[in-house]
């Protein structure tokens, strides 16, 4: 194996004879974020799950390095924990007690939750949850994150926000991610890549690589270009990005 922290040689996964990915081949570098793109339904949570070790392929080969966090659609936060003890979960390997209090403070402070410490989930907004929950992945050693449309359950400008708040927390504790998700703006945003995968069986359709410093706005071109150009290999041509369309539905 090379340097790569993940490589997918000729992947493929069926479930009772229906195929949900297809020859997948592609490799995934130390550092880099790559954002995965495609249709409900074209296996892109399917390929989070080989990624992380939880399923294995039909055929194929995946070998990896490291270790792996995830980070859900909906936040896997403990509900009966409060927000500083659910980071301490990822914090529970330092032996030091005064350690494990020092990190989860600085870790707030990051997120800047400071004084939510004692504030169970219920009291949180969505995008504070979402927070907490990238603090308890971002807690540790961890070498690559796995994140499953993580901001796709908040309302439209809370995901703009939260974009913001990765690509910051990402440059104060840099770690490899590999982003699933529908919506490509966000992809543009973010990532280093974008792999744009088919219907089922997902394939790989193509590649597109930006090289613009993150934060990004969304009026850059280089991401309104990447937008473009995604959508078109999607066969949707010059059609405007769901949440644009949405947001103006609601005006």
């Amino acid at each position: 194996m090379t340097n790569s922290l993940i490589e997918l040689q000729s992947v493929s996964r069926s479930y009772h004879g229906v195929a949900a990915l297809e020859g997948l081949t592609f490799r995934v570098e130390p550092g880099e974020f790559v954002a995965v793109v495609g249709p409900s339904g074209c296996g892109k949570t399917t390929l989070l799950n080989l990624l992380s070790g939880c399923d294995i392929p039909t055929s194929g080969r995946i070998e990896r390095r490291g270790s792996v966090r995830m980070v859900y659609q909906h936040d896997g936060l403990f509900p009966w924990l409060t927000a500083g003890q659910n980071i301490d979960l990822a914090l529970r390997k330092l032996v030091s007690a005064q350690d494990r209090k020092s990190q989860r403070q600085a870790l707030l402070n990051l997120i800047g939750l400071e004084g939510f410490a004692d504030h169970y989930p219920h009291q949180l907004s969505g995008g504070m949850r979402q927070r907490v929950e990238l603090a308890r992945a971002l807690a540790g050693e961890t070498d690559l994150l796995l994140m499953d449309e993580p901001f796709s359950a908040l309302d439209y400008l809370t995901r703009l926000r939260m974009r913001d708040e990765l690509a910051r927390l990402l440059h104060e504790r840099p770690r490899t991610v590999v982003l699933v998700t529908h919506d490509i703006e966000e992809a543009a945003q973010l990532a280093d890549r974008v792999i744009v995968m088919s219907g089922r069986p997902g394939r790989i359709i193509c590649e597109h690589s930006l090289s613009l410093a993150r934060p990004r706005e969304l009026t850059d071109p280089e991401v309104t270009h990447a937008v473009q150009t995604i959508l078109s290999e999607l066969g949707l041509g010059m059609q405007r990005s769901e949440n644009d369309r949405t947001d103006e539905e609601t005006k």
